[in-house]
């Protein structure tokens, strides 16, 4: 197990390409992957009380409460740090509130990793807006199509050539939730960061490979 692998926090407000790029990190250094929303539906699979209730909660579009979230976020990072080998780990969809932040902090003390690295994809409100009611997904595989660069030319799934549809969730009035709420809970973590040093800033708005270049250039 690699003693000081790096730990990568990705910010930014939806439709920021924090997706592309974790993808993009993790083909080119091997670099493990914790997705928030990827576990909350997984756990959504689940037939128990909380399992039931969270596919509920997700369906409307609501938030899971921090401590189920922390709950399952914990379990997963004792999975990943009992690895045999951890280049790094990135962070995606986490912390989501100020109070997870903190938490966040402890568990990186628990588990002695140093090397940690918080960047903000920065876009404004108005461009995150643009792009989400514009972005599509294949019917086929479900590759998210981001509204970015030559990808706005597609006509079909560059991937596996399906067919592309506007995402459900990407209603004006979702959209808009999901914005305010970056605003309201999500901002006291970047400025929580940005106060103690730790935060680097990206631009957002530049093409897909500049934002990656200065990320891959910053780790």
């Amino acid at each position: 197990m690699s003693n000081r692998p790096k730990i990568i926090i990705l910010f930014g407000r939806s439709g920021c390409g924090k997706g592309t790029q974790a993808t993009r990190l993790r083909e080119e250094f091997g670099f493990d992957y914790l997705s928030s929303g990827d576990l909350l539906r997984e756990r959504a699979k689940d037939n128990d009380f909380s399992g039931l209730k969270l596919r509920k909660v997700l369906k409307d579009g609501e938030l899971a409460p921090s401590f189920l979230m922390f709950q399952i976020w914990s379990a997963k990072v004792e999975e990943i740090k009992n690895k045999n080998v951890l280049e790094g780990l990135i962070i995606d969809g986490s912390p989501r509130a100020l109070a997870e932040a903190k938490l966040m902090d402890d568990v990186f003390e628990w588990y002695e990793w140093k090397d940690i690295k918080v960047f903000l994809i920065d876009i404004s409100e108005e461009e995150a807006f643009g792009r989400l009611t514009k972005r599509r997904v294949c019917k086929d595989c479900r590759r998210i199509i981001p509204w970015v660069d030559d990808l706005k030319n597609l006509k079909k799934c560059d991937k596996c050539g399906g067919e592309l549809e506007t995402r459900s969730d990407d209603k004006p009035e979702a959209i808009q939730a999901r914005l305010d709420y970056y605003k309201k809970d999500v901002q006291p973590v970047v400025d929580y960061y940005e106060k103690r040093g730790a935060l680097i800033r990206i631009n957002g708005e530049q093409t897909i490979e500049k934002v990656y270049e200065d990320i891959r250039k910053l780790l």
